[in-house]
């Protein structure tokens, strides 16, 4: 339809709309629920053993929802949880709640019994007007203060547990930066930020850094020991084209798992590095094919071919193969499966997240990878027949030429010479 003619249809339109998002996350929930129920009758009807059933279904409903595998897993648990929250799907399917909001739902309500997820799914969403004009932080204190009236038990159970899940990550974050967070029980959370507040508060004035810069800081000071936070060494990974590394032209490089950056930076970066008495820098050259920038070959350091090959796949993928993931390489394996007779080379080699490369395991699975004209391609089919296809990125620094075959032919003689 053409856009809104005056201010208020186009607010009355984005209401509309929202609501129809809505509406279509109650659909993919109940198709999604419907694919679960079809999948396990086929399992139970093939006498697959109850603990391999399942398996795989959560990556394939990631694939069909253009998402990774945990993405794929959250809807499948979204939808069979409205089974049980009817009056949540409700408000959902009208409009009242967001997909979003009626997860949070979901994720605080999923350790209960299935009787106290019913009664809370009664309470909160029985009558959709109560919710309208909630915030998101409304719902989820709601749904927790309920879950403790009906099961208290479990609420403190539930806590005692998730101390078991503490972890850091890190994860890139625009403009080179990096999010790494530590996911800690409360109190030493809090202690944490305290003793990082309490510094900063101490010593702020003394130079040009705000008080967050300083808490930042001393949290690289405390948790390496170093004098600095800028004195930190560190190994990193850098894909550079050889022009741009020699200053001949400001094509970007790219630290894998991380993503690109500019090539003054990167150059700036190597400087840094031999600037620090005690740093070791390597240099492993990477080979490509002129048509396409695919990466063909690695200069091992190593003498176990596996190893060296390993290396080639990860800088070549960057991040996992299987179309919509983008999950961190996490293993290297044969697309074509070694007992299928699939050869160890860098043909048939792909890299994958753990989840992909454990569905693809699964009946009904099959990776196929060749060259095309793209590049190395991927071919993923699920065991709905669906076909899902991938190009590995050209190489860091790559540019189509305009030569011709016959051109790419002597320079590749050349080089073999």
């Amino acid at each position: 339809m053409p856009a809104a003619d005056t201010e208020s249809q186009a607010a009355r339109r984005l209401t509309v709309l929202e609501e129809i998002k809505s509406a279509a996350s109650a659909a993919q929930a109940r198709e999604a629920g419907r694919f679960d129920e079809l999948r396990n009758a086929d399992e139970v009807a093939r006498k697959v053993p109850k603990a391999r059933q399942g398996r795989g279904l959560s990556a394939e409903i990631g694939l069909a929802r253009k998402a990774s595998p945990q993405k794929g897993a959250q809807y499948l648990g979204f939808a069979r949880a409205m089974n049980e929250m009817p009056h949540t799907y409700a408000a959902l399917q009208s409009g009242v709640l967001t997909e979003w909001r009626a997860t949070i739902l979901v994720r605080e309500t999923g350790y209960l019994t299935r009787e106290a997820r019913e009664e809370i799914d009664r309470r909160m969403c029985a009558r959709p007007e109560s919710l309208i004009g909630k915030s998101d932080k409304q719902i989820d204190a709601d749904t927790k203060k309920h879950a403790y009236e009906l099961d208290p038990h479990a609420v403190v159970a539930r806590a005692a547990k998730a101390e078991k899940h503490r972890r850091v990550t890190s994860r890139p974050a625009p403009d080179l930066m990096a999010n790494v967070t530590a996911l800690l029980p409360m109190k030493q959370g809090v202690a944490v930020y305290a003793a990082l507040k309490r510094h900063a508060d101490s010593v702020i004035g003394g130079d040009d850094r705000t008080r967050d810069q300083i808490m930042a800081d001393t949290l690289v000071e405390r948790v390496t020991g170093q004098a600095t936070a800028q004195a930190v060494p560190v190994a990193v990974k850098q894909v550079v084209s050889t022009d741009s590394l020699l200053g001949l032209n400001d094509e970007v490089a790219e630290i894998p798992g991380q993503g690109p950056i500019p090539a003054a930076i990167a150059r700036q970066m190597i400087v840094d590095g031999l600037d620090l008495s005690e740093t070791e820098a390597t240099l492993r050259r990477l080979f490509a094919r002129p048509e396409d920038g695919t990466l063909v070959s690695m200069e091992s350091r190593a003498r176990a071919f596996p190893k060296g090959l390993a290396h080639l796949v990860r800088v070549r993928d960057r991040w996992c193969r299987t179309a919509y993931c983008g999950n961190v390489i996490a293993e290297i394996d044969h697309a074509k499966s070694h007992a299928d007779g699939g050869a160890t080379n860098v043909d048939n080699a792909d890299g994958c997240c753990r989840t992909h490369n454990r569905a693809k395991e699964m009946p009904g699975w099959i990776y196929r990878a060749y060259r095309s004209d793209r590049g190395h391609t991927m071919n993923v089919t699920t065991p709905t027949g669906d076909c899902h296809s991938t190009t590995a990125p050209a190489a860091v620094g790559y540019r189509p030429g305009e030569i011709s075959r016959a051109e790419i032919r002597f320079h590749q003689w050349l080089a073999v010479a």
